[in-house]
């Protein structure tokens, strides 16, 4: 089957060529990829960032997110069928959707919301899963609480927005200039233009930030948060509770429980909690998010497309960081 391979890790690393059919497993789905989206995360993957964390052997097929049909089933699947419409995140441990065929557990799959062709739903998975997992699951968000979403036009973030104003919260968020009025469109109350404003001198008492950006922004983004606060980050420092959950060894620990050191020590003075959220495959998840676009609640946003032909000029699109929303791949 044609897929998009890297052979090495670097930046310039990938090409299009022949790759391995899946196996089916018992518990395995066999999908026809019609769409994929690129993420960061791929761009990083390709870069080699998450070597240590994510051991893949080479070479490997990049992509974290499809929508697709379902071409075969595995001996013990019940609840999808050939000619199935679906959407994913595969595990971690077994991405590809930079592919014409994957095969995914079965836990991790939903049926693809009904009002959405394949390409937007491609755009969907692995960014709402990261919204709902940092909001929903790790926040605990309460209607009339205050969150701050940055990188509001990103598509994390573009998601966030969205999914915060549905669960009842006021939601201020940071972009540029030429996004400020876009992203007033996805429903945040308040936008800051951060090439005009400092966040950390205009917002005050806040419950929770989503931050997806650096250091600088991390530590910023603890001033405005109030007492009992949540400084939630999906871009680091990692966590030694996260290496556990991953089943790393003991020295990886103890290396995440240093590289978070600095923050968690500022966020324990300042008496707010700091969680560093790597999302996961789920695919029970991503059908409540279905419910969602399918009610009119979320609604994807693709700023680009590109075809399977040009997947490496996707990847480099996403890696300047001025997509608004995702970047998607077309296969059918």
């Amino acid at each position: 089957m044609k897929a998009f391979v890297i052979d090495r890790y670097g930046k310039s690393a990938g090409r299009l060529g022949e790759a391995p059919a899946p196996i089916v497993g018992a518990h395995d789905v066999l999908i026809e990829v019609h769409a994929s989206s690129v993420n960061v995360l791929d761009a990083k993957i390709r870069k080699g960032e998450f070597k240590l964390i994510l051991p893949y052997s080479l070479p490997l097929v990049l992509g974290n997110d499809l929508a697709g049909v379902v071409v075969e089933v595995g001996a013990h699947v019940q609840r999808f069928k050939p000619g199935d419409e679906v959407y994913a995140r595969p595990p971690e441990a077994r991405i590809g959707t930079f592919a014409e065929l994957i095969a995914v557990n079965e836990n991790a799959i939903a049926l693809k919301p009904a009002n959405l062709d394949m390409a937007h739903a491609a755009s969907i998975p692995l960014v709402a899963l990261t919204a709902w997992q940092v909001l929903v699951e790790t926040a605990r968000l309460q209607r009339g609480q205050k969150v701050l979403i940055h990188a509001g036009s990103g598509g994390v973030g573009s998601l966030a927005i969205q999914l915060a104003k549905h669960l009842g919260a006021f939601v201020a968020a940071t972009t540029s200039t030429a996004n400020v009025e876009w992203v007033k469109a996805l429903g945040a109350d308040l936008v800051i233009d951060y090439t005009q404003q400092d966040f950390d001198s205009v917002l005050h008492d806040y419950d929770v930030v989503l931050n997806s950006l650096g250091a600088d922004v991390l530590a910023k983004s603890l001033k405005v948060l109030k007492r009992g606060g949540q400084l939630i980050s999906i871009s680091g420092p990692p966590t030694a509770q996260f290496a556990q959950e991953q089943g790393l060894s003991w020295p990886l620990q103890q290396v995440m429980r240093l590289l978070s050191l600095g923050i968690r020590r500022k966020a324990r003075k300042q008496g707010v909690r700091y969680a560093f959220v790597f999302m996961r495959a789920d695919g029970a998840q991503l059908q409540h998010i279905s419910a969602l676009i399918e009610a009119g609640v979320i609604r994807p946003v693709i700023d680009r497309a590109f075809t399977f032909e040009a997947t490496a000029q996707a990847l480099a699109y996403v890696e300047q960081g001025r997509a608004r929303g995702k970047v998607v791949i077309t296969l059918k």
